[in-house]
């Protein structure tokens, strides 16, 4: 290729392909829709119940520790098959239809097989979408993945405003099986309008900015579908070295602990947050809605500034930056007990918290080969779902000895660790733009 070649203006076929792009963070929307249900409906179920703080911090362990198992073979089955709009899909029917099933138990060990149930679909979501719109859109990763990551914010906002209106009217064993709908509903748009298309096609000439983007793990793809009309599977051999390879990433390493300790610092807040207001501060159902409603609307606004600045100026500046901020503003929480300042101060907490959630997800990509994208994927949601099911547990059982409150300095403790990993990343990181993982150095330990 020439030293100055020009490329092209994206064309009408690119413009049209966006629409993929906000149907998939639609779909993302209704899985989140449904975790968000979730943590609103708990302290009802766990009074219904009369489960301890433990007992409701184990609800979510089942789920998370379900999430690890699940992650890595789900995210080696997307590097392996191109069917992402029938993988997504069901995603979305799986997550949905156990929450049916919830509304006609008593017993607690149903309800936990219910919650495994949900995380096997939810987790199938994961590694298939993010993949899917990073291969596609690899110049603009940190923004698409952020227009993504907004889809789960919307889902997370509106969740509890809707859900909190409809349990002042009906009982949640009622809620939970109209909210069936809306999954079955969302399932059916994804297979009509993706369910027949490869993640990746042959480039129309329209396309050239992605395939030289791209690199040649994208050209050998395309080269493959087309003799053969479908990208080529892999020997499983051949996935399992890769997946040896990038254990001995020290970039993704690092990346992953530090996802891990933030994602401890979100799980924890969605699942204590709401009990401390209902329990503590006396809230009512509807007040508790709103609160997670500004937090997650906080969040939506956050996750496109951060994606488009990180595809500017480096992952490392925006993650560093936002969690320093996120353990700044949990310290002022800790200082305000029960006062406005602390209802304000979770809108703040999840702008800084959730903006960095889609660019941590684009610098795993950008440090980790496009051939393995999947499985990348797959192994940062397995590490961050074993975070997940610890924060609860831990979290439930510093609740039960120490009070409600006691769980926010847990929170600020793991909030602050993570920016000590993020930290230890190589520091020619704070200053490297986002680039195509098909290029991305690979650095190991």
């Amino acid at each position: 290729m020439s030293g100055s070649a020009t490329l092209p203006q994206p064309s009408l076929r690119a413009v049209a392909r966006l629409k993929e792009v906000w149907l998939i963070a639609a779909g993302h929307g209704m899985t989140h829709w449904y975790t968000a249900t979730f943590y609103l409906l708990l302290p009802l179920i766990g009074t219904e119940l009369g489960l301890s703080y433990v007992q409701i911090g184990f609800i979510m362990t089942v789920q998370h520790t379900v999430g690890a198992a699940s992650n890595l073979p789900a995210g080696m089955l997307v590097d392996r098959y191109d069917r992402k709009g029938l993988m997504m899909a069901a995603s979305l029917f799986w997550v949905g239809f156990p929450y049916l099933l919830m509304g006609f138990t008593s017993t607690y060990w149903v309800l936990l097989a219910c919650v495994t149930l949900v995380s096997v679909g939810n987790n199938i979501w994961h590694p298939t979408a993010i993949s899917t719109l990073a291969q596609r859109y690899p110049q603009s990763k940190g923004l698409t993945l952020s227009i993504h990551g907004m889809g789960g914010n919307v889902g997370e906002a509106f969740a509890p405003l809707v859900v909190g209106a409809l349990l002042a009217v009906f009982t949640w064993r009622e809620v939970v099986v109209m909210n069936v709908v809306p999954g079955v509903f969302a399932s059916l748009l994804i297979l009509a309008m993706l369910g027949v298309l490869p993640t990746l096609r042959r480039p129309a000439r329209g396309d050239a900015v992605a395939s030289l983007a791209g690199g040649a793990d994208l050209a050998t793809t395309h080269a493959a579908t087309h003799v053969t009309g479908k990208p080529a599977k892999r020997p499983w051999s051949d996935q399992f070295a890769d997946f040896g390879l990038l254990l001995k990433n020290r970039a993704m390493l690092l990346i992953c602990l530090g996802s891990v300790f933030r994602t401890m610092t979100q799980i924890g807040l969605l699942t204590f947050l709401p009990l401390y207001l209902m329990h503590d501060l006396g809230y009512s159902i509807a007040a508790t809605g709103f609160v997670l409603f500004v937090l997650q609307v906080a969040g939506f606004a956050a996750s496109p500034v951060a994606g488009y600045l990180s595809d500017r100026v480096g992952r490392a500046r925006i993650v560093a930056g936002s969690m320093a901020m996120s353990a700044l503003v949990l310290v002022v929480m800790l200082l305000a007990p029960g006062s406005m300042l602390f209802v304000f101060c979770t809108a703040l907490l999840g702008f800084f918290l959730y903006a960095v959630r889609a660019v941590l997800q684009a610098w795993m990509l950008d440090s980790t080969p496009a051939a393995s994208a999947g499985t990348s994927v797959g192994v940062l949601f397995s590490a961050t779902a074993v975070g997940s099911a610890i924060s609860p547990l831990v979290a439930g059982w510093i609740a039960d000895t120490w009070g409600l409150f006691s769980v926010f300095y847990f929170l600020a403790a793991t909030i602050v660790i993570a920016n000590f990993f993020v930290l230890l990343m190589p520091r020619e990181t704070f200053a490297r733009h986002g680039t195509p993982s098909s290029t991305a150095t690979q650095e190991t330990a």
